[in-house]
């Protein structure tokens, strides 16, 4: 037996944890600690909601209440809804209490003890008018460097370029407006470029990790580790336990690592085995696995190890599988009723299984995935329903039926097909879930499943109970180990319909208990079989979702060529010139995928290859690949054009706003085509042009726009009607600088 220590991502208190949270991190670690708890193995969770930090803050301010209240209340929310999930944790902890705060002060004291933190004075904006320091959430302003409107006062996510305090141009508190000062404080920072060799060599033998940590960690790893502040001038959080620094807190992202650590020793008080954890954390041969989205990588990949090592004695991380993103439509759907993707009302329509296996086979593992309603019913229907609700129903229904308890085995040569098809899916089954490859694992189930009703169909055994009852009995038991060994594997995706099938087959002990063992053991024949009733049903979704998932535009109204275009905010990574086009460039296009876009682009003319690497662009995604002067191009940017108006300016459009790389900018209308060729983009017009009054200065069209939207948008138009490019949750297609009103969108 092992030992596997699950440390789950702690999702902040300040709303509802929705569809995209179970997908990426919460779902995952529980098929994971399921799996490993067939296996045999002992298994701590542990995580829970982070309490602390800006997002809680500015939540509270927005309904006028406090962060105490608003943590308390978004923690229970959330604790429910993950129990509602079936997901289990060891201990749902929460970052605001008593042990949490005890720990990370320890933890912080020690470090400080041992010369891994020291104070250093550091600018901060200060507003006179709030009176008080603002953290990097409470500065916007414009990028000194490209121009871009309301970026965050820490770094321009179209450009890339990171910022001091001072560098914004026009600053302004979002609370009141004002013009920050510019005013020295004193901060403790965590010595972090002293672990940056310790970190290579732990790196060494993660070749395993997946593509995304390894490349990320390597590459922060390799530009030289720069000292990070972990205090903040803030008064809600983990105080920091030195004299004179009561104004002071420990910043978030140091203090809400520290709670794995914490709550396993909060979970070792609570089972009266003070000592428990340190089964877990200082065993060298326990395994620590951490779940996590793509954004939290380097935290998990770098800072957390190097506290680790400051402390010293604890074990490191062995894998971090971060999952990518769950996309919506291009936005987040609304909350009506069934067309909400915050878990507490996806759960009070559709059965919980149901949710999990969609969220499993659909996982966002190795590159971003998509949910709409429409996939939803699809896969629901036509395969959870169709291939192994089925199997199940037929099979347990037909010896229930004809023969009341489970009948003889087959020892002749007959069964070999059965035993060698459970054997070899157990095998793949096996080695997927280890590597945390969960919707491969799934996939494995399902088509076990399918071999399953192969295998009835071709026996007969409607036609064999009539002629060979004795025969018709040897078939069914072998569709009964079939049945058995998908009850077995499908656990840890779907426990409470795989429970409900282990009881029709008349066990009295959990399946956890039977342990995965019993997915090749024989079955006991002559048991009594219960009634089965179909543990899976089939879902209809009702019209006002399709309506909740594109508040925008009707599906069958105007912008019928804008719908077959996927379009997806991306992150140039490299520009090479053409080897053989003097007008080219050949760019490297992060889209969120497991591996960068070739782009050929004709854009040498308009930009240096340095203001085109690190750039935030447009691609359209799903445009046919395509060979331009012997190199393939696997996409298409999108850049304003005004020379058709006597201009002469070409500018890529770019997002007004944070978004991550793989967000889709299609206003939340569905994209109908897998692929398009060149002449379906040419049918789409937009152009980009300034509003004002919420009318379009080049053609009086009326449009409406996300608040503070800057001067400048694309639009999409189609005949009198007109949309804004936006990814429907406030971030629009903008372009750099001044270009004639209606440039066109080439």
């Amino acid at each position: 037996m092992s030992k596997i220590c699950i440390n789950i991502a702690w999702p902040y208190a300040n709303g509802p944890i929705h569809l995209g949270h179970a997908a990426g991190s919460l779902l995952p670690p529980d098929i994971f600690g399921r799996y490993n708890r067939l296996k045999g193995n002992e298994v701590l969770v542990v995580g829970g909601s982070d309490q602390h930090g800006t997002p809680i803050t500015v939540t509270a301010e927005k309904e006028k209440s406090t962060p105490a209240v608003i943590a308390e209340k978004f923690h229970n929310i959330n604790k429910k809804a993950i129990e509602d999930m079936d997901i289990e944790y060891s201990l749902f902890s929460k970052t605001h209490g008593a042990n949490h705060i005890e720990v990370v002060q320890r933890i912080f004291t020690d470090l400080l003890n041992k010369g891994y933190l020291y104070e250093k004075e550091m600018n901060q904006y200060y507003c006179t008018k709030c009176q008080k320091f603002l953290p990097d959430r409470y500065v916007e302003g414009t990028c000194p460097n490209c121009g871009a409107k309301d970026v965050r006062s820490d770094q321009c996510d179209a450009c890339g370029t990171t910022f001091e305090p001072g560098d914004l141009i026009d600053a302004r508190c979002i609370h009141c407006g004002t013009k920050p000062e510019v005013r020295p404080s004193n901060h403790f920072f965590l010595k972090l470029s002293a672990f940056n060799k310790e970190l290579m060599e732990f790196l060494d033998d993660k070749s395993y990790w997946r593509s995304n940590v390894n490349a990320y960690t390597k590459n922060w790893l390799k530009e030289g580790l720069i000292d990070r502040a972990i205090t903040r001038d803030m008064s809600w959080g983990v105080p920091v336990p030195v004299p004179g620094w009561e104004d002071k807190v420990i910043y978030v992202w140091f203090e809400a690592l520290i709670g794995y650590l914490s709550t396993s020793i909060e979970y070792s008080k609570m089972i009266g085995d003070p000592e428990y954890w340190k089964g877990f954390w200082k065993n060298p041969e326990t395994k620590h696995y951490y779940f996590i989205g793509k954004d939290n990588i380097p935290f998990h990949s770098i800072i957390w190890p190097a506290i680790l090592m400051g402390a010293g004695g604890l074990n490191l991380p062995y894998d971090i599988p971060a999952n990518e993103y769950l996309m919506f439509n291009g936005g987040k759907l609304s909350k009506s009723r069934g067309g909400a993707i915050d878990i507490p009302s996806v759960l009070s329509e559709y059965d919980v299984d149901s949710v999990r296996y969609y969220l499993s086979i659909n996982m966002p593992d190795t590159h971003d995935a998509e949910f709409t309603w429409e996939d939803f019913q699809t896969k629901i229907n036509n395969e959870l329903v169709s291939a192994l609700g089925n199997y199940y129903h037929r099979c347990l229904s037909f010896a229930q039926k004809n023969f009341g308890t489970i009948p003889d085995a087959d020892t002749a040569e007959g069964s070999k097909e059965v035993t060698d098809a459970i054997a070899s899916a157990l095998k793949e089954y096996d080695e997927c879930l280890s590597k945390c490859d969960f919707k491969k694992g799934l996939k494995v189930v399902m088509e076990l499943s399918r071999f399953g009703n192969r295998y009835f169909d071709s026996s007969k055994p409607w036609s064999l109970v009539k002629t060979d009852k004795e025969q018709c009995g040897r078939v069914i038991n072998n569709n009964l180990r079939i049945v058995k060994a998908l009850a077995v594997m499908a656990w840890p995706y779907m426990p409470s319909s795989s429970e409900k099938i282990w009881e029709y087959l008349g066990y009295d002990e959990s399946l956890e208990k039977a342990g995965i063992g019993a997915a090749v053991s024989e079955l006991p024949a002559g048991r009594a079989l219960k009634e089965p009733v179909p543990v899976y049903k089939k879902v209809e979704i009702p019209e006002e979702n399709e309506k909740d998932a594109e508040p925008t535009v009707e599906n069958d109204g105007p912008f019928k060529d804008f719908r077959k275009l996927d379009l997806r905010v991306g992150k140039v990574m490299s520009a090479e010139d053409h080897p053989d086009a003097e007008k080219l460039f050949v760019l490297k296009v992060d889209i969120g995928e497991t591996e960068p876009r070739q782009i050929v682009a004709g854009l040498r003319a308009y930009y240096s290859k340095e203001q085109m690497v690190g750039r935030k662009i447009f691609l359209v995604s799903n445009l046919k690949p395509a060979k331009l002067r012997g190199l393939m191009s696997q996409g298409m940017l999108l850049a304003a054009d005004d020379e058709a108006m006597g201009g002469t300016n070409v500018l890529l459009l770019k997002p007004s706003k944070d978004v991550p790389v793989g967000t889709k900018m299609n206003s939340g209308v569905e994209n109908t085509s897998s692929m398009i060729e060149y002449k379906d983009f040419q049918n789409v017009k937009m152009i980009v042009s300034r509003i004002s009054e919420k009318k379009i200065l080049s053609n009086s069209m009326e449009i409406e726009l996300p608040e503070n939207s800057p001067e400048r948008v694309a639009a999409v138009i189609d005949g009198d009607k007109a949309i804004v490019l936006s990814d429907g949750n406030g971030c629009v297609a903008t372009v750099d600088s001044e270009i004639k009103d209606g440039a066109g969108v080439r």
